[in-house]
């Protein structure tokens, strides 16, 4: 029988432009390497062009890519706490028909689109899997400079009552908190995160908070999708989305006190996270 993924993430593996180059990022590259740091057979479905070098993913983690003319590139420029970002070139989009039949079958599926990439078909590949959103890349748009900028997010109906958990910042949202109890209102579980302030989820009604590790930050590019891993990996183990949340803190903190990819959480930060929080490996 094919290998399938036990957690799959799904979006672009994308180019993170820097002063000397590049380093590939988004979504799908540090929610990978976290899943794999957190002992999973994960996977990724990705689109990229030749102009990428895919060599810092380990070789066991499955990839599988649709082929595109180039990558999608962004740039983060900081700026007193707030994130400005550049996209150049963008990859193809992915839809239902990027999917392995092996795949379907995997335990956790997380949806990370970086720039509106994954067509909604892709969920339905998937109806006995935990189904996990970060829908950042659907709340953003760019004008023809490639200066992002964020754009309300209408889903499906059937997407979010699919969806088993939705994780957004409140960057994502430019801080409307309406939005967020709309969506919070027609799906499961809805994680907001706020940086160092911590998360808040809003589950069956309850809306409770659970503030974030004080660490120093060095760099918070990748910490939203780390949490969101971790998040995943928990709730699929233990069904608590509170304990779950402060597990994810608990793993994202140590990622910000580092850059790039040096920023994944290391096998023994993890082992700490989970003895604090009594979470079952």
């Amino acid at each position: 029988m094919p290998l399938r993924p036990d957690y799959l993430v799904i979006g672009h593996i994308c180019k993170d432009l820097t002063n000397g180059g590049y380093t590939i990022g988004g979504t799908a590259t540090y929610s990978a390497l976290t899943a794999h740091n957190l002992g999973y057979r994960d996977g990724v479905i990705s689109s990229n062009g030749p102009d990428i070098d895919l060599s810092p993913i380990p070789p066991d983690i499955l990839i599988e890519l649709r082929s595109s003319d180039a990558s999608t590139t962004f740039q983060n420029i900081y700026r007193n706490g707030h994130r400005q970002q550049h996209t150049g070139s963008q990859a193809a989009v992915l839809t239902s028909k990027d999917v392995p039949e092996a795949w379907k079958n995997s335990a956790i599926v997380h949806l990370g689109p970086l720039v509106q990439e994954i067509d909604d078909s892709v969920a339905d590949c998937f109806p006995k899997a935990l189904l996990g959103l970060t829908p950042q890349g659907w709340l953003r748009s760019w004008d023809e400079q490639g200066i992002v900028y964020p754009v309300p997010w209408e889903p499906s109906p059937e997407l979010l009552q699919r969806a088993d958990a939705v994780i957004l910042s409140r960057e994502d949202v430019g801080e409307d908190e309406e939005r967020v109890k709309d969506y919070a209102s027609r799906t499961r579980v809805l994680v907001l995160t706020a940086g160092w302030k911590g998360a808040t989820v809003y589950h069956q009604g309850q809306v409770r908070s659970f503030p974030a590790p004080q660490v120093t930050e060095s760099d918070p590019t990748g910490a939203g999708d780390i949490f969101a891993t971790a998040f995943l990996t928990a709730f699929h183990k233990t069904g608590d989305p509170y304990l779950s949340a402060q597990f994810a803190n608990c793993v994202a903190a140590h990622s910000v006190e580092r850059s790039g990819l040096a920023s994944i959480p290391t096998h023994l930060e993890i082992s700490r996270c989970r003895k604090r929080f009594g979470y079952p490996t």
